[in-house]
C-alpha cells in the first residue's frame, strides 16, 4: 500500500466512525403503524434530553398519527414548483444546516422532484449520515429490490419506487412492525388507515388476508435475515469458519427472466453473506455492431439492478454460451449457478440435450450447484 492510499485509508475510517446512526422499520403493508411507532419513539427521545427532529413524517391524514406530532420539532419542507404545482418535499440542506442529533426521515422509497440534489430520498439519508446526523426511517417490504417479484406474484401490482438492497446493509438497526391480518383489517374497517370511501377497494384488493399473510412472511424473514448478518458480522468472530459460497447469475438481454435471475442471486449472496455475479455473455449474433436497441437498453437496466444489488457485472464473448459459464465458474470460485431454465429448438434440440447435460456434469464434478428458475 502506498502513502497515497494509506492516507485514503486512514481517512475513510476517520469518516466512517463519525458517520451517523441509521435505525430502520419496516413493515408488511400500509398502515401497520411504522410512522406512529417513530413519532413514539422521537417523544420518547425528546423526553430524554435529545436533539430530535423531524425531517419529513407522512400522516397520510390519520388522526392517531397526527396526533403524535404535538409537540415535536419539525423542520419545514422545502416548497418546489414542478409542472405548475406547488409541491413540498424534505429540505435537505435545511437538515444539514441545522444538524440536529436524530432526524426522522419518513418514506424512505420516496422519489424526489425533478431538480433535487438526489433522485431518491434514500441517497438523501445517505448524505445526512455522511454529515454524522443519526437518522430513523421507515419502508415496507414491497419496495425492497431484491423482493419486488415476490410482491408482484402475491400482489398483482409492481412496486415502482424501490430501494437497493445496500440501503438495508447500510442499517445499525432493523426493526419490524408487526401485526396480525386479523388486526390490520380490523384497523382497516375502522378508518385507521384509509378513508371511509377507499375500504372496500382496499378489501378486495391489496389488503386480502392471502396477500397480508405472504408479505408478512415476507418481512420477518428480511428482518431476521438482517438480524442474522449482523450476529455474523459483530458477534461471533472466532467461531465462524470463513464461508465460501459465491453465487453466479447468468443473464441475457431478454426484458424479464434476468431480472428474476439477478434477485435470486443477490438473495441468496445476502443470506450467506457473501457476494454474486451477473455473467453476460456476448454471442456473435449481439456483437456491438448487429444487437438491437431494445436489447441494448435491457441490457443496461439488468446492468444496473446488478450494481444496485452490490453484485459485480462480468460480461464476456463467446460462441458457446455454456462453455463460457464453465469457464467464469472455475476462474471465479463460483460454488452455485442461477440460470433460467433452457430453450431446446428443434432440430438442433437433441445436440442442445446432449450439450447441456454435458454442462450439467462440468459443473457436478467441478462441485457447483445449479439453480433453474422456472
Amino acid at each position: 500500500m502506498d502513502r497515497e492510499q494509506n492516507v485514503q485509508h486512514f481517512l475513510d475510517l476517520i469518516k466512517k466512525s463519525r458517520r451517523g446512526k441509521f435505525k430502520i422499520y419496516i413493515g408488511m403493508i400500509a398502515g401497520v403503524g411504522k410512522s406512529y411507532r417513530m413519532l413514539q419513539e422521537a417523544h420518547d427521545l425528546l423526553d430524554n434530553g435529545v436533539d430530535v427532529q423531524i425531517g419529513y413524517i407522512e400522516t397520510h391524514g390519520r388522526a392517531g398519527t397526527e396526533a403524535l406530532l404535538a409537540g415535536l420539532p419539525v423542520i419545514p419542507r422545502r416548497r418546489i414548483f414542478y409542472k405548475g404545482k406547488e409541491l413540498e418535499e424534505m429540505d435537505l440542506e435545511g437538515i444539514i444546516r441545522i444538524h440536529p442529533e436524530i432526524v426522522i426521515v419518513d418514506e424512505l422509497a420516496h422519489t424526489n422532484v425533478e431538480g433535487s440534489r438526489n433522485e431518491k430520498r434514500w441517497q438523501d439519508v445517505m448524505d445526512l449520515l455522511d454529515e454524522g446526523i443519526n437518522v430513523i426511517s421507515a419502508v415496507n417490504i414491497q419496495h425492497i429490490e431484491s423482493v419486488n417479484e415476490e410482491v408482484q406474484g402475491i400482489s398483482g401490482i409492481e412496486v415502482k419506487e424501490r430501494i437497493p438492497d445496500s440501503v438495508l446493509q447500510e442499517a445499525d438497526e432493523v426493526v419490524n412492525i408487526d401485526l396480525t391480518a386479523e388486526e390490520l383489517i380490523t384497523r382497516l374497517k375502522a378508518g385507521k388507515i384509509y378513508r371511509p370511501e377507499k375500504v372496500q377497494t382496499a378489501l378486495t384488493n391489496f389488503f386480502r388476508t392471502e396477500n397480508i399473510l405472504q408479505l408478512r412472511e415476507l418481512a420477518l424473514k428480511e428482518v431476521a435475515l438482517r438480524v442474522e448478518k449482523k450476529v455474523e458480522n459483530e458477534v461471533v468472530i472466532s467461531s465462524v469458519g470463513v464461508r465460501h459460497e459465491k453465487f453466479l447469475a447468468c443473464i441475457s438481454s431478454h426484458e424479464k427472466t434476468p431480472r428474476r435471475i439477478i434477485r435470486k442471486a443477490a438473495r441468496l449472496a445476502t443470506r450467506y453473506n457473501t457476494s454474486f455475479i451477473a455473467l453476460y455473455v456476448q454471442t456473435p449474433r449481439e456483437s456491438a455492431d448487429r444487437i438491437d436497441l431494445a436489447s441494448q437498453r435491457y441490457l443496461l437496466n439488468h446492468f444496473k439492478l446488478v450494481t444496485e444489488l452490490d453484485g459485480e457485472v462480468l460480461q464476456v464473448q463467446s460462441r458457446d454460451v455454456l462453455d463460457a459459464v464453465v469457464r467464469a465458474c472455475k476462474e471465479r470460485q463460483i460454488t452455485t449457478v442461477c440460470m433460467g431454465s433452457p430453450a431446446f429448438r428443434f432440430p438442433q434440440s437433441l445436440f442442445m440435450v446432449l450439450k447441456y447435460r454435458k454442462f450439467v456434469s462440468e459443473l457436478a464434478q467441478a462441485n457447483i450447484d445449479l439453480i433453474i428458475l422456472a
